[in-house]
């Protein structure tokens, strides 16, 4: 007679909070200490014996749990039990992944769905980029004097409308280092890295100054091709961007699009708070964003080896559409998986 009932048939206690408590709390203290080393070290560290245990005892804290509701005990206990269940349910029933499959379902839906859910705010960043790459094309064609008001001198490193059409060529061409577009590549690389950064990071106020930070990274642009194409080189030029600038400009119109979509939530949060909605807003956004980062170091890849290995006009159009062409797919075309999700 002195076996005890297992958890699952024991029947419910009606007695006050004390020796409720002592009858069952040997059991929630064993509970809560294999939860503890599973937490910190992980399931594989538990024992057979723990691990046979650990379904029954959680069976037997929400017995435990619905008791204590029942009968009206201190809720002090009731909190500690829902706690003690939450924790044992995701071992018990919960999906454990590693952080491989965690990274593979960020590549294979959580980035894509992301960037699918800004597409308002990155056709408007893109109209925006536009806008400022008309205006400074226009504003250079009309008066050379504009661009070292748009193009920083550190960019432009000799690149300007005193420089001959031979030695504007050259560097489109030639990699000789200082003396090339070496450092015009890795400054504009800079110079687009800290443009996502800020257009994301600074979304929250009100957007206002992302959409500036876009139009100005496109009016830089627009003085550019401005210049070269002043000594018919807007083609080569245009070449030598797109290998690796229709990956890293599409990067900025993301990033452009993830702060706008925070300043959008701030401006019009809706029956939340501003603060609320700026947090669901930017949980969407940081998604995107991470991939941001992934697609600025296929830029850099892009710019650092085929800029300098691949010389040819069309060669490179044809990589650099090619580039947009993936990520457009990537992004927009719909995964089995999501419509499985939403239907």
């Amino acid at each position: 007679m002195n076996d005890r009932p297992a958890l699952a048939d024991r029947p419910p206690l009606r007695a006050d909070s004390r020796s409720f408590r002592e009858s069952r709390e040997g059991e929630w203290r064993r509970l809560e200490a294999i939860l503890t080393t599973a937490e910190k070290r992980s399931v594989r560290a538990l024992s057979d014996e723990d691990l046979l245990a650990l379904p029954i005892l959680y069976r037997g804290a929400l017995s435990s749990l619905s008791v204590a509701r029942e009968t009206s005990l201190d809720l002090e206990l009731v909190h500690y039990l829902e706690g003690l269940s939450a924790r044992a349910y995701f071992f018990v029933y919960g999906v454990r992944t590693t952080a491989g499959s965690r990274l593979a379902s960020f590549f294979a839906r959580d980035w894509p769905v992301a960037v699918r859910s800004l597409w308002k705010e990155t056709l408007a960043a893109l109209l925006l980029t536009i806008i400022g790459l008309a205006t400074g094309f226009m504003l250079v064609e009309a008066d050379p004097r504009w661009f070292e008001g748009f193009v920083p001198s550190e960019l432009a490193g000799g690149r300007d409308f005193s420089a001959s059409a031979e030695y504007l060529r050259s560097t489109l061409y030639h990699d000789g280092g200082a003396d090339g577009l070496s450092v015009f590549a890795t400054y504009l690389f800079t110079h687009n890295s800290q443009v996502c950064i800020f257009s994301f990071a600074l979304g929250f106020m009100f957007g206002v100054p992302t959409a500036m930070l876009i139009v100005y990274n496109g009016a830089i642009l627009g003085a550019m091709f401005s210049l070269f194409n002043s000594h018919g080189l807007g083609f080569e030029l245009g070449g030598w961007l797109i290998i690796h600038g229709s990956t890293e400009f599409f990067a900025i119109v993301l990033a452009g699009a993830a702060g706008l979509k925070i300043g959008w939530a701030v401006v019009f949060p809706g029956e939340e708070t501003r603060m609320a909605a700026a947090a669901r807003a930017g949980r969407i956004s940081g998604v995107a964003m991470g991939g941001v980062v992934v697609m600025l170091l296929v830029a850099g890849l892009l710019e650092g080896f085929g800029r300098q290995l691949i010389t040819d006009d069309l060669a490179r159009y044809a990589i650099g559409g090619g580039m947009l062409a993936f990520w457009l797919l990537y992004f927009y075309v719909p995964r089995r998986q999501d419509i499985t999700h939403d239907g």
